[in-house]
């Protein structure tokens, strides 16, 4: 199954700035997490943005919020899983309404809340698709089995480069042209 950016939603989940210095290999997923907001921004792909107890472990870092559709929803969660959330779960009803049924997820860690929250999407009859270089945790191995888990539960892992292509569809045109130079 191929994305269509005319039935994805993005979710960014908890890049936050106390969270962020202690993941592995985290100043790639953050360019990683922008380049797929730039597309989303382009495309019309709605973006949703948690952040796990904000008073705890701060806003989403500065340059993810820089690069934030003026659209995106930022929403605070406690639970690991975002589908927990009320107001998660009144934005994810609102967009499947309108057909979008492909779930883009990226964000941390990797083996918690994306993990769980993927989980339940899938559990939702979601199609989702977690991005392998835009998510991390603080250990590479716990991305490994976070990978394996998520696999084996019928989700899709994909890169950035294969989201944002796929969402794009083709060459030759004015989202290609606008898109490309993020990948050189």
């Amino acid at each position: 199954m191929l994305l269509n950016a005319n039935r994805s939603h993005l979710i960014v989940v908890d890049l936050q700035a106390r969270l962020m210095p202690a993941i592995h290999e985290g100043d790639s997923v953050i360019r990683h997490v922008n380049v797929l907001l730039a597309a989303a921004k382009q495309l019309g792909v709605p973006v949703t943005v948690t952040e796990q107890y904000p008073k705890g472990l701060g806003p989403t870092v500065p340059p993810v919020q820089e690069a934030l559709p003026g659209d995106a929803v930022i929403l605070p969660k406690t639970s690991f899983s975002a589908v927990r959330e009320p107001a998660v779960v009144e934005r994810l009803a609102s967009l499947r309404g309108s057909g979008r049924d492909q779930v883009v997820v990226c964000g941390t860690e990797a083996h918690i809340c994306v993990l769980q929250t993927v989980l339940e999407l899938r559990s939702n009859g979601l199609n989702v698709f977690v991005v392998a270089d835009a998510v991390s945790s603080r250990s590479p191995h716990s991305v490994s089995a976070a990978c394996a888990r998520l696999l084996h539960a019928g989700c899709h892992w994909v890169t950035t480069e294969m989201a944002v292509f796929e969402w794009m569809e083709k060459a030759a045109t004015d989202d290609f042209r606008a898109l490309a130079p993020l990948f050189k």
